[in-house]
């Protein structure tokens, strides 16, 4: 589909105009008006033979206008003819293969996660540049208003264009600093492409595909970091279940559920191996430990045998390597399978006064579920209708709604 060959391109070709010219925010901007036209144009002229290229060429066209139009431009241009070096600043030529190896989407993360940028300005902007976030979507991930990811956005894109960040590559010293956050980036595209935050799918494939693309690729070029792996692995054991998530009708089929069989068992395994590999740098991390517990859930034969204890005490590990809100709201969903339904209120009890949680449908359906393993009907069904109004998500309001009709106590 053109929307998911767009949605693979865009990093690539934002990367590229911003290798050859620099000017990040207005390179962006450029790069939008060129999918525009691609995603205008395609549909009934048909696609390019070189698509990148396409889109890197309009692209170029657009900034070279922008640029022109502004009363420094003839600085600009003397500017930039003296700071480039031969090739090192130059976009493939529009007609150049379309290989492989001229992805520039690490680059482009380690750009957007510049250390001129606190991390709270990194997420967002990277978000939107290598992942094709929308503002609303990146605030409901990151659990903070839109109005403020709007300002941290466009605050970040100033500081990156101030700081006269480049693609020169970074230092081994600039690369561990940044590859947490870069890290957390791609887990959160992977995270709105595996639950959508909002619209009529549950799932929205490009952004998963577009996430576990740019993983292999990390993956690739930093093979010995054992974070990197354990990342990789915790998405591969996700997506394997994709194609039990949803009915014939797109409904959503939760975990226990599910028909197992229609599990991609082949990722799995590599998945497994990864995962292997990664625990024996014995250098754990969170996304190696979130790999496990996904790890647990795929290797059981069936919801009843999942090895619940073995779980809990994997979450245990998370907190206190990673303590925020929805690793606390899990841990307590654990803990309930573990110990009972009302031990798990009890956990879930402090989030409801957390303001990262305040109105998440997650963990008014977290209450729902657990009033309803302790018998309390009623109180569950109300839950499961507050949280279905909470939730943006067609496929989520729907399984929740049902879930309220199914227990609502006779009257």
């Amino acid at each position: 589909m053109i929307a998911d060959l767009l949605r693979d391109l865009t990093p690539q070709v934002l990367a590229a105009v911003v290798r050859r010219y620099g000017h990040f925010g207005e390179a962006e901007d450029a790069t939008q008006e060129a999918l525009l036209a691609a995603a205008t144009q395609w549909p009934h002229q048909g696609v390019p033979d070189n698509p990148r290229g396409w889109l890197i060429q309009v692209a170029s066209r657009r900034l070279i206008d922008h640029l022109r139009s502004e009363e420094s431009r003839i600085r600009r241009e003397v500017a930039l003819a003296a700071q480039t070096p031969g090739g090192q600043w130059l976009a493939p030529p529009a007609d150049a293969d379309d290989s492989p190896d001229a992805d520039d989407t690490v680059a482009l993360l380690m750009m957007c996660c510049h250390p001129a940028l606190a991390p709270a300005a990194q997420i967002p902007l990277t978000l939107r540049a290598v992942g094709g976030l929308t503002t609303t979507e990146i605030a409901r991930a990151l659990l903070l208003p839109e109005t403020t990811l709007a300002q941290r956005i466009s605050r970040a894109k100033q500081r990156i264009k101030d700081a006269g960040a480049t693609f020169e590559p970074p230092t081994d010293d600039d690369v561990a600093a940044r590859l947490p956050v870069v890290l957390q980036v791609i887990y959160l595209i992977f995270t709105e492409g595996h639950t959508a935050s909002s619209g009529p799918a549950l799932q929205r494939r490009d952004l998963a595909h577009e996430a576990i693309r740019v993983a292999r690729l990390l993956y690739d070029s930093r093979s010995d970091h054992a974070e990197t792996a354990g990342l990789l692995a915790l998405l591969m054991f996700t997506d394997a279940r994709r194609a039990a998530r949803t009915g014939d009708g797109g409904e959503l089929i939760p975990l226990d559920r599910q028909d197992r069989r229609r599990w991609d068992h082949h990722t799995i395994g590599t998945a497994t191996t990864l995962l292997t590999a990664a625990l024996a740098r014995r250098q754990p991390g969170p996304y190696q430990i979130q790999a496990a517990i996904a790890a647990a859930h795929c290797h059981a034969a069936s919801a009843d045998d999942t090895d619940w204890p073995h779980i809990l005490t994997l979450y245990d590990l998370l907190q206190r390597l990673d303590d925020n809100p929805v690793v606390a709201l899990n841990r307590a969903v654990a803990t309930a399978m573990v110990h009972g339904p009302q031990a798990g209120l009890d956990l879930l009890e402090p989030l409801s006064s957390d303001p990262r949680m305040r109105d998440n449908h997650r963990l008014t359906a977290a209450r729902a579920h657990l009033h309803d393993r302790a018998g309390d009907r009623a109180t569950a069904a109300d839950l499961y209708r507050v949280a279905a109004r909470q939730t943006a998500s067609g496929p989520e309001r729907d399984y929740l709604l049902r879930q309220a009709e199914a227990i609502q106590p006779a009257t």
